[in-house]
């Protein structure tokens, strides 16, 4: 039996080092044969959201980095092992940045999963999945964030069976050890985590006074071209056409640049209304979108704001059912809460790729129609200081594309983009099996 860890803590965090001796002594005391991969020492690129490991190289991510050692290693293990601080309800940036290439270890083919559209199997054998993440304070909400993503998660990447454990640091050595082996015991008898539902969405703040500039932070690999700039593009007119100073930054291209990132947050300080838009990355938000938000919260704790600022999102995702996206909400409103901004609400588009694609939202057709409509009505909403309301949400949450329709064509997208390349008859490749 093979286990693989995977460690997205950051250095110096005593914790995580307690955490991952732990669980590899008691998982060789087991008869396990265990592979560590601490990644802020790896060598490991954010995917780039171009699907050339299914279409191009089915399989294989077009990156030649360690992503490529640590996807073959989870596809022959037994069980796969997450460790992570609790960040935002969810994973580090230094875990997502791994979690976000293992869609190469699954097809970009369509399936039916507990009646919902999730991509079919790559390979015939999956390991078991262990996520432990651990909190320095209790925090109720974000623990039910944090299981239930561990619960997208085993759907998206068919573990038989799945367990969330969570650990808070006031814990000694022999409490965590305790979990770690009630956690072992339940993987060893085939018994998951009991799965959660999130709470209702958290309802919005009314501002005290109506906002002056916003800033538009787009987190998708794409930038201009994308979906979530479309979207967030129309938004900013919008509410440039009601009187705010609007002003756009891309945060692919930002955070690896000091200068940069230092515009991002001036920018930041001198707005009074934050959007994010961004696409779903394997059921949350993608790692550069959870590490921007990691800087910035940690930035607004040495440089508190005097005056209030608010926070809205945008999330967009292909499956055409809005249910996909329910963690990355969470996140998103967690997020606003730890970072001290005041939630304004968001918006989440099912199925919107297919219609949008990087368009501008006027040069479409008429499926564009309801989706400006929800913008425009969010757009009088937030010039007024208020929050997002649930009509705008409702009308951009309306089925784009039927569910049959959707996973009709698009596996026979899938199949012309592959064909492009010569890989339409190597969609199904197992690469590493």
């Amino acid at each position: 039996m093979k286990a693989i860890l995977l460690d997205g803590s950051p250095a110096n965090d005593l914790t995580g080092e307690r955490l991952h001796i732990i669980l590899q002594a008691e998982l060789q005391s087991r008869g396990w044969e265990t592979e560590s991969y601490l990644l802020r020492e790896n060598n490991i690129g954010n995917c780039a959201g171009d699907f050339f490991c299914w279409v191009r190289s089915p399989g294989v991510c077009n990156v030649d980095d360690d992503n490529r050692l640590i996807a073959a290693a989870i596809a022959t293990c037994d069980l796969l092992v997450y460790l992570t601080p609790v960040t935002f309800g969810g994973y580090s940036s230094m875990l997502k940045r791994m979690v976000d290439h293992q869609i190469q270890n699954i097809s970009p083919l369509f399936a039916q999963v507990n009646g919902e559209v999730h991509h079919q199997k790559r390979y015939n054998h999956y390991p078991d999945f262990l996520a432990v993440g651990w909190l320095e304070t209790l925090d109720p909400q974000a623990e039910v964030v944090f299981r239930h993503l561990v619960g997208r998660n085993r759907l998206n990447f068919y573990a038989k069976t799945a367990i969330a454990g969570l650990v808070h640091t006031g814990q000694s050595k022999a409490e965590m050890r305790r979990l770690a082996q009630g956690w072992l015991d339940d993987l060893a008898k085939g018994v998951s985590s009991t799965p959660v539902a999130l709470p209702d969405r958290p309802a919005g703040i009314h501002a005290g006074d109506p906002p002056r500039r916003a800033l538009l932070l787009v987190g998708s690999p794409r930038t201009k071209k994308s979906t979530s700039n479309s979207l967030g593009v129309y938004l900013m007119d919008q509410l440039m056409a009601r009187g705010l100073q609007v002003e756009t930054r891309y945060l692919y291209t930002t955070l690896r640049s000091k200068e940069h990132w230092s515009e991002v947050l001036q920018a930041l300080d001198a707005c009074d209304l934050v959007l994010l838009a961004f696409p779903l990355y394997v059921d949350t938000l993608p790692a550069p979108v959870i590490e921007a938000l990691e800087r910035i919260a940690a930035y607004r704790l040495t440089h508190p704001r005097p005056a209030p600022q608010r926070f809205a999102a945008i999330v967009n995702c292909g499956f055409p059912e809005g249910r996909h996206m329910e963690n990355a909400v969470a996140v998103s409103a967690m997020c606003a809460r730890q970072a001290g901004f005041e939630w304004a609400g968001v918006l989440a588009l099912a199925g919107g790729e297919g219609v949008v694609h990087g368009t501008p939202l006027a040069e479409l057709d008429g499926r564009a129609i309801p989706l400006m409509k929800s913008l425009d009505l969010a757009a009088d909403a937030l010039a007024q200081g208020e929050p997002i309301s649930q009509a705008a949400v409702d009308l951009l949450a309306r089925p784009v594309v039927p569910t049959w329709l959707y996973r009709l064509f698009g596996g026979f997208g899938w199949k012309q983009m592959a064909r492009r390349y010569g890989a339409e008859k190597q969609l199904r490749r197992q690469p590493y099996q």
